[in-house]
């Protein structure tokens, strides 16, 4: 079972922000995509026991440990880890089905991976239609469920505070794909694929939390 500090400190910050937008009365199916060491899913799991949680990695390291993390929680309400690129089309996203899903849960993964994770670009080499996390989570979630994205980012083109502006300069040196995304690029990307930016969350460690909905079906 890896650990991650950075996990542990804002499992709890994250889970106040899901049960105050998220119905605890009804069941419902909940994907968290770079699930990463697979600590927020058990954590989140242990709180809120009406959701069915699905975890998901793209580093098979991280796939083990999440697997780790569910045998020694024994939690009925977390699936097996699936194989997940947020960047490949939602058919190669491990048989989830669209319309399917009450919650997509993204954290930390944004600012640390390419942009064709994020946005859908052009056709990979190796043939698969490149989607994107937005696009992803337009197909796969219900009418008025919610995509919940966590970590640092830009707004209105500043980085604030210096820290952020040396964590994105240290993302960038280290891999030139990275680095923090703007939040008004993140609203439109979820406009054009049906999700809209409800709610941010100003959250610790100069973190936030955006919140989008689908749009109902006319």
């Amino acid at each position: 079972m890896l650990n991650a500090a950075a996990a542990e400190r804002n499992k709890e910050p994250i889970l106040a922000v899901l049960r105050g937008c998220v119905n605890t009365d009804r069941r419902l199916y909940a994907l968290e995509i770079s699930s990463g060491t697979g600590q927020h899913v058990v954590h989140f799991a242990r709180a809120l026991h009406n959701i069915t949680w699905q975890p998901s990695e793209f580093d098979h390291r991280s796939l083990a440990s999440i697997e780790a993390y569910r045998a020694h929680n024994q939690l009925d309400n977390v699936k097996p880890a699936i194989l997940l690129d947020a960047s490949v089309a939602h058919q190669h996203w491990g048989g989830i089905q669209p319309e399917s899903l009450d919650l997509v849960l993204n954290i930390n993964m944004i600012h640390i991976s390419p942009m064709a994770c994020t946005e859908a670009g052009t056709p990979a080499l190796h043939g698969n239609i490149q989607e994107g996390l937005f696009k992803g989570a337009g197909v796969v979630l219900k009418p008025q469920a919610m995509l919940l994205t966590y970590g640092p980012y830009a707004v209105n083109g500043d980085i604030t505070p210096q820290s952020n502006v040396e964590f994105d300069i240290g993302l960038r040196q280290r891999n030139p794909e990275w680095g923090l995304r703007d939040v008004s690029l993140l609203k439109s990307l979820a406009e054009m694929n049906g999700l809209f930016l409800e709610k941010i969350v100003d959250m610790p460690a100069n973190n936030k939390c955006l919140l989008f909905r689908k749009e109902s079906l006319v």
